[in-house]
């Protein structure tokens, strides 16, 4: 999965090629204050499409499954974009040399791998997950410009890391570095147990451990009232 360069495609591997369809959109969210209306058809047609797939995840459906879900539901939205977009050059109703011309080109010449997720079970839409985490190398590489030592560096690569994993595992990073602070003596004993994607049932084991049992209750309720009863009758014999 990349954009089109002909740069990103690997050598003497046998691979199935599929190009970014946040790519092909990204061109007529451009140019969408020139061509309004031309670009919402388009753009309206690949957020159905990015709703499905949004769907399937939440559905949690097998790579078959959402190639399926695929086929029935977004399949027909784009053969009517496709006829769409081939129309707009054979009627003439789009300058071929114009900033949407340029658009429609790039979706219609990448058009059979801008689909594979049509036809082959597992093939994503989009490198936007990939392009994220990249981006956040690249931001770090342009802070780390500013770290005084090479140990503050190493500071650093260690916190973007931590960051970094704990938005991939749906963790509030802000959150689990505070809970780490302050339990350092815990962490130090069992770090396995404070991972980003396992310290939240860390935390609440040490809550439960924390909260008395009913037993417990019960026998300091006995215990209360037998110390009571003990400082009773000694006053009782001062008396």
């Amino acid at each position: 999965m990349s954009d089109a360069l002909s740069r990103n495609l690997p050598g003497e591997l046998q691979t199935i090629v599929a190009n970014c369809l946040a790519h092909a959109r990204r061109r007529f969210v451009d140019v969408v204050d020139r061509f309004p209306e031309e670009c919402r058809h388009v753009l309206e047609s690949l957020a159905v499409v990015y709703k499905n797939d949004a769907s399937a995840r939440a559905q949690q459906l097998s790579p078959q499954a959402r190639l399926e879900l695929h086929q029935a539901e977004s399949g027909p939205v784009m053969e009517e974009l496709h006829a769409w977009l081939v129309r707009q050059f054979e009627e003439r109703l789009v300058e071929p040399n114009s900033a949407l011309g340029g658009a429609i080109r790039y979706l219609l010449k990448h058009w059979a791998k801008l689909t594979l997720f049509l036809r082959v079970a597992g093939a994503p839409l989009d490198n936007n997950i990939c392009e994220r985490a990249l981006k956040r190398a690249i931001l770090h590489r342009k802070n780390a410009l500013f770290y005084k030592t090479h140990r503050g560096a190493r500071v650093g690569d260690v916190f973007m890391s931590l960051i970094h994993t704990c938005e991939l595992c749906g963790a509030n990073p802000f959150e689990y570095l505070t809970e780490i602070d302050r339990h350092a003596a815990e962490l130090s004993s069992r770090p396995q147990d404070w991972m980003p994607w396992n310290y939240r049932e860390t935390l609440e084991g040490l809550e439960d451990a924390e909260t008395p049992s009913e037993e417990d209750r019960l026998q300091g309720r006995c215990c209360g009232t037998a110390a009571q009863g003990a400082v009773a009758t000694h006053e009782t014999r001062i008396d």
